[in-house]
């Protein structure tokens, strides 16, 4: 199954609801940034705002936590009615705690990698998570480029969620997902796939979001 979940960080934030709506029907999930400009150098929403958004999305949140001190900061989140919340490892001091805590209140779990990050770092993890995701750029903007040597990190995270019996776990990349680098990605391994300058800066975010799922899905 091939999930298209797009970004609001290249979205117009003055007019979210109109921007959500036009990709509410093509689309698996919204993808909330959360930056604090300490985990990375730059600030989206705080929790207030954050939360308004997850409320009234058309869409269920996948909410991404790049905030620092992510056992106690990314525990408010767990009130809201996010279907999936992924914090970062490197912001971790007790990620199987934390993750646990997230399932324990019914959301998706998930835990994200920056790109100095080696992939066998999460591998004990396995078995507390719904989702790994493999960012293919460096945290804190959109717009940059795909990192194709972040690809043998996707490919080993496969092969451990396909050899060792966690088929259900999603693999996410975000970071320059485009019409020309999500066939990469789904080759690699990936099933979810973050967009979001490639969406929200098109005339037509639905039909470039049809786009990208017609070309993971052409990947065998």
């Amino acid at each position: 199954m091939i999930r298209i979940c797009p970004s609001i960080l290249n979205a117009n934030f003055d007019e979210l609801p109109n921007e959500i709506a036009k990709v509410a029907q093509v689309s698996d999930l919204l993808h909330l940034d959360v930056m604090d400009n300490k985990f990375v150098p730059n600030f989206t929403f705080d929790f207030e705002r954050a939360t308004e958004i997850i409320e009234g999305s058309q869409l269920p949140v996948d909410v991404h936590l790049m905030i620092a001190n992510a056992d106690t900061e990314a525990l408010p989140y767990l009130d809201t009615s996010a279907a999936s919340i992924t914090v970062h490892l490197e912001a971790c001091e007790n990620p199987l705690k934390l993750l646990s805590e997230i399932r324990a209140r019914g959301k998706r779990a998930a835990i994200a990698i920056k790109p100095a990050t080696a992939i066998d770092e999460i591998k004990e993890l396995l078995p507390a998570l719904d989702m790994i995701l493999v960012m293919t750029v460096e945290p804190g903007f959109g717009g940059q480029k795909f990192m194709d040597d972040m690809m043998p990190k996707v490919e080993t995270a496969r092969r451990w969620l396909d050899e060792e019996g966690f088929g259900a776990t999603w693999l996410q990349v975000d970071g320059g997902v485009n019409l020309e680098t999500i066939s990469k990605a789904k080759r690699a391994g990936a099933d979810t796939f973050v967009a979001g300058s490639v969406v929200f800066k098109s005339p037509d975010p639905a039909g470039v979001i049809e786009n990208l799922r017609r070309l993971a899905m052409a990947v065998k």
